[in-house]
């Protein structure tokens, strides 16, 4: 009993000497935190390290010139609105032009006349001023041979174009029909 009675009363000591009140108080972390924050309190603000803005190297401002330029946004293939599109007044104007086979040329006083078929072998006549094809062809001339059609139409920059097409009269050959 001897030992632990030592040892129970040292152990007693200890804590009581730690909780005890007499003594100076050792400085702890906060208070140290209080006297810094008041020492800064006393310089004023803190200062901000004085920041330099970059110097912005002036260079021309870019723009666009788009004269003798394309539109980059505008499609290359001009579509007609339906507004434009007028509806086939003949039968003639639902065929495209290559689809319709010179047949025959008839010489009349009141000038020639052309018969063509179309790859049902439908026929239909021909006059000057006649509306042929899709693409709102008209007859202007009709020769011992030949049909010269005249169509209109818009390419890739817009601009009118005429292009002459030409039926040519094919004449049966002697073995059989061409």
């Amino acid at each position: 009993m001897g030992h632990g009675c030592i040892t129970l009363s040292i152990a007693l000591l200890f804590l009581l000497g730690g909780c005890g009140g007499g003594g100076t108080p050792a400085p702890s972390l906060p208070t140290k935190a209080k006297s810094l924050a008041a020492e800064k309190k006393k310089e004023g603000p803190p200062k901000l390290a004085e920041t330099k803005e970059p110097e912005k190297k002036e260079e021309a401002e870019y723009s666009y010139n788009p004269i003798g330029k394309p539109d980059p946004f505008k499609p290359f293939i001009q579509l007609a609105s339906r507004e434009g599109l007028r509806k086939a007044a003949t039968p003639l104007q639902k065929f495209d032009i290559s689809q319709l086979k010179l047949v025959a040329i008839i010489s009349t006083s009141y000038g020639n006349v052309a018969l063509v078929e179309d790859a049902t072998g439908k026929g239909y006549v021909l006059k000057k001023g006649t509306w042929v094809g899709k693409n709102d062809g008209k007859v202007t001339k009709i020769l011992k041979d030949k049909v010269i059609v005249e169509e209109v139409y818009q390419d890739i920059f817009g601009q009118t174009k005429t292009s002459e097409i030409s039926l040519f009269l094919h004449k049966a050959e002697e073995g059989g029909e061409s």
